[in-house]
Order: C-alpha cells, then sequence, then structure tokens
C-alpha cells in the first residue's frame, strides 16, 4: 500500500515538473525565465561593498598618515645657500635639498598612483557571465601609470622626450653638414690631424645614427616586438652606445697606428699645411658642438649625454687639431702634427673606452647609485603602515634603467587578498619612479628564512 502511493506521488511530480532543483532555481531567481537572480545579486552587492571597505582602510593607512609638509621645514632657501660661506656645509644642504626633492617626488607618485590601483584589485562581475566588466582604472589605462600623474609632473615628462628627440635629430643634420664641410677641406690638404678629425665627424654621424634608430626601435608598439621583447626594448639604447664606442675605439687605434709610422725615421717628414677651408671648417665644428654640448649636458639620459660626451670631444679634438697643424707650420716643425694627432687618438681612446665600460657594467647588473637606492629605501619606508617590515630592497641596473626587487614582510595570518593588493599596489607606485623600468615584490611572514634566489645564479 505504502509502496503504491509512493509510486503514485513520484508520477504526479513527473508529470508537474517537480525536480530535486526547482527549490534553489526559486531561491536564485530561476524560477521564471528572464528573471534577475536575486540572492546572487545581493551577495554580489555585499562582496562589493567589504571590497570597499578593505581598499578604503588600505588607502587610509597608505595615504592619511603622511605629513606631507613635515620635511620641508629641513629646506634651505637659495637665499639661505648663497649665505652659508663654508663651501662644505653648503654642499651639505644642497644635497638634502636634493633629497628632500627625490622624497616629494616619491609622495606624489604614491598620493597619484596608489589611490587608482588599489581601486583596480577586485573586478567585479555584474551580469555574472564569468567575465569582469568593472576592471578598475588601470584596466582602462592598459597598465600605464603615467596617466595617473599630476598634470605638471605628465607634462615634465612629455618635455623631456621631445627634448630628447630634438636633441637627437639636431645633432643627425649637424653632423652631416660638418662632414661634408670636412671632408671638402681634407682634399686640399694632406694633415693628419684634419684626417683624424674627418675620421671622428664619420663616427660622429655614425654615433648618432644608431642612437636614432635605437631610439625609434625603443619607442615604436608593435604587437609583433612586444611578442618579441616581453619586458620592453630599453637596453637598446645602451647597447647601441656600447657598439659606437668600440668602433671609436677600433677606428682611433688605426689612427694612432699611423701618427707612431710617421714619426718614425722611415716615415714622410713633411710639414703640414691647413688651407683656410679646412681651419673654417674646424672653426665651425667647434663652435657648433659647443653650443649642442651645452644644452645637451642638461638632459641626463644615456643616449644625449652620449652625444654630449661627444661634443665635449668634438671640441677638444678639434681644437688641438687647428693647433698643433698650424704651430707646427709656423715652426717648421715637422713632427708636431703627427704627434698631436697621437695624444689625441689616446685621449679618444681613452674617454670612450670608460663609456664602454660604464655601458657594460650596467648591462650587467651594476648597483644603483646612492641616490637612487635612497629613493627606493623611501618608498619602501612610504608603505610602512601596510607591512611589517622588509627582508631585502635591491635596486641595479639593467641597462639605462634601474629594476628593483622588495621582499617585504607580512604577518603570516593575513589574508592572501590583502598581501597581494599591497605588493601590487608597491610594485606600480614604483614603476610609476621615472628611472624604475621594472619591479618585483613579493611577500613572506618571517625574517629569518632563505633569500629566495639561488647564489649559483647570482
Amino acid at each position: 500500500m505504502v509502496a503504491s502511493r509512493h509510486r503514485q506521488f513520484q508520477s504526479q511530480k513527473s508529470n508537474s515538473g517537480y525536480n530535486k532543483y526547482d527549490h534553489a532555481d526559486l531561491e536564485n531567481g530561476n524560477g521564471q525565465p528572464h528573471s534577475s537572480r536575486p540572492r546572487q545579486r545581493f551577495r554580489d552587492a555585499i562582496d562589493a561593498t567589504v571590497n570597499q571597505h578593505r581598499a578604503m582602510e588600505l588607502k587610509r593607512k597608505l595615504l592619511e598618515n603622511m605629513d606631507r609638509n613635515a620635511l620641508e621645514k629641513y629646506r634651505k632657501s637659495d637665499d639661505e645657500l648663497k649665505a652659508i660661506s663654508n663651501k662644505k656645509v653648503r654642499a651639505f644642504y644642497e644635497e638634502q635639498n636634493q633629497r628632500l626633492d627625490d622624497w616629494l617626488e616619491v609622495d606624489m607618485v604614491v598620493m597619484a598612483v596608489a589611490d587608482d590601483v588599489l581601486d583596480s584589485m577586485a573586478p567585479r562581475d555584474l551580469d555574472n557571465d564569468g567575465v569582469a566588466e568593472e576592471r578598475g582604472p588601470l584596466h582602462g589605462s592598459d597598465e600605464n601609470v603615467e596617466c595617473f600623474l599630476p598634470d605638471e609632473e605628465r607634462e615634465k615628462r612629455r618635455k623631456a622626450a621631445r627634448n630628447i628627440k630634438w636633441a637627437i635629430n639636431i645633432n643627425v643634420i649637424v653632423n652631416i653638414l660638418l662632414l661634408a664641410a670636412k671632408g671638402v677641406a681634407a682634399l686640399y690638404s694632406n694633415s693628419l690631424s684634419l684626417i683624424a678629425s674627418l675620421v671622428d665627424s664619420a663616427l660622429d654621424l655614425l654615433c648618432t645614427l644608431i642612437i636614432w634608430t635605437t631610439n625609434r626601435l625603443v619607442g615604436w608598439k608593435l604587437e609583433r616586438l612586444s611578442k618579441l621583447f616581453p619586458v620592453g626594448r630599453r637596453r637598446l639604447e645602451p647597447i647601441g652606445i656600447l657598439v659606437f664606442s668600440i668602433i671609436m675605439i677600433v677606428s682611433f687605434l688605426e689612427i694612432l697606428k699611423e701618427s707612431v709610422e710617421k714619426l718614425l725615421p722611415s716615415g714622410d717628414h713633411v710639414t703640414a699645411e691647413l688651407p683656410p677651408a679646412a681651419i673654417g671648417s674646424m672653426v665651425a665644428t667647434i663652435v657648433v658642438k659647443g653650443i649642442i654640448g651645452i644644452g645637451c649636458v642638461k638632459i641626463k639620459t644615456t643616449q644625449v649625454q652620449a652625444l654630449a660626451q661627444d661634443c665635449k670631444t668634438d671640441v677638444y679634438f678639434n681644437t688641438l687639431s687647428l693647433a698643433f697643424p698650424l704651430i707646427g707650420h709656423q715652426l717648421d716643425v715637422w713632427w708636431l702634427d703627427p704627434l698631436g694627432a697621437a695624444i689625441l687618438s689616446v685621449y679618444v681612446i681613452y674617454d670612450w673606452g670608460c663609456t664602454c665600460f660604464e655601458n657594460i657594467t650596467r648591462l650587467t647588473g651594476q648597483a644603483a647609485d646612492d641616490r637612487t637606492a635612497r629613493k627606493m629605501m623611501y618608498m619602501a619606508w612610504r608603505f610602512s603602515p601596510l607591512v611589517n617590515g622588509y627582508k631585502t630592497i635591491k635596486s641595479y641596473h639593467a641597462g639605462d634603467g634601474v629594476w628593483v626587487e622588495v621582499d617585504a614582510l607580512m604577518d603570516e595570518k593575513a589574508p592572501l587578498r590583502t598581501c597581494h593588493d599591497v605588493a601590487e599596489t608597491l610594485q606600480y607606485c614604483t614603476e610609476g619612479l621615472n628611472e624604475v623600468d621594472r619591479a618585483f615584490v613579493t611577500m613572506d611572514y618571517t625574517s629569518q628564512g632563505p633569500t629566495g634566489h639561488a647564489t649559483e645564479n647570482e
């Protein structure tokens, strides 16, 4: 009898379309077609509110616990610096002002970037289709943090980039003109110093063409290049300078060889005479390169500094290349011209050898200078309200730019979400500094553990 009633009830459920999932579907709002799942939306609203409160708490600790005007009381004005007679004391306060500027720059980046980064940490799936519709400001900027910086800072960086392009383009044009002028002058003179100056101008043009090419390659936004170079192409610039340095050294080794051969007893002992065209081209080189060099000194990038160094070398080189033949001709001293060319060649080889070594050490991971290291330490201190401490902070060159590694300490019971948000916010803020190309932030719960890197790979 009971079994018969049970079979009858099951038959009624089957005929009515009832199944064990109907109750759950009704709770989720799926009992009718095109319903809005009220319970799921309610849970989403709760999660969004919790995430918002968590982000606001992180922002409060990071952005509101800093008195940004407290540092200004340690600054010395220009008038106060001029009133200090002791040069060492004045240099100390000038360095202190520079350090305050660096710290204020770090604070500016944190205040501008951290807010938007934290707002991007909890993407929201509004229609529950598995795809986040609200992904925050970082997604909208294609993870470019420079757009979050104040307008004056962005304008400053745009102006610097524009000045770099102008410096490179002007150097290309000037070197083409000077090379043509010296080529014409060399045809009417047998001066070895003038020939050395002609070779120097040819190498100058090669240098600027290398820099111009690498600058364009770094700036190209091509998907294929992005796949080939997943962390960027900025190291092409110091590699270009390295290649040019080697070419310059090899070329002047050949000039040095010819100068020594001319000084030997078996050499050609003829007093060189400079025609007016040669004198005019070399004077023009000295004046033009001097003006361009003064303009390039103010632009602190590896490329433009290489151009500034090249201009300085040209001023010295052409001045002495002009003086040695003129003095030798007036005194009828045949050996003065080849001796001058040999001295100039040694100077250029030494100068560009130092540049070559500097770029090699940077490409192989040289530690960042003290000023940059202090900025990274201050950035770490700026995040001290959110972490328990730091295990290691390393800053080193990967070419012209700096890479930074930070190992922060968190409470071992801290939620993974909090650790992630703090680490990525610190990472994006560090990469917002102009000299930093890449930052890596890891989290640890103890300062006593291993460093995380195999020593045989260092």
